[in-house]
């Protein structure tokens, strides 16, 4: 079973998305835990801008719809990911 199916049907272990779940916890846990993992998201994103700045790419937002476009399983692949890795952060520290 791919781990992507566990989460995709009725016969899945965790029944629902990966993003349904993440806003099950974002919307039950700790208010502080969510807070610091929404925060590190965030300055990851400021950091990768700035790095993006930095090799001083041009069409940056052109360059983001094509690879949003052709890479889309890709994508997919990498908010899943995010979604379980956010997840786990605030889980491991909601004990």
């Amino acid at each position: 079973m791919h781990i992507n199916e566990l989460f995709a049907n009725d016969d899945g272990m965790f029944m629902g998305t990966p993003k349904e779940k993440f806003f099950d916890i974002v919307f039950n846990a700790n208010r502080g835990l969510v807070e610091n993992e929404l925060e590190d998201l965030i300055e990851r994103v400021a950091l990768l801008e700035m790095v993006i700045e930095d090799a001083q790419l041009n069409d940056v937002e052109q360059k983001m719809q094509e690879i949003k476009y052709n890479n889309s399983s890709d994508l997919d692949d990498a908010k899943f990911d995010l979604f379980i890795s956010s997840m786990g952060n605030i889980l491991t520290q909601n004990e």
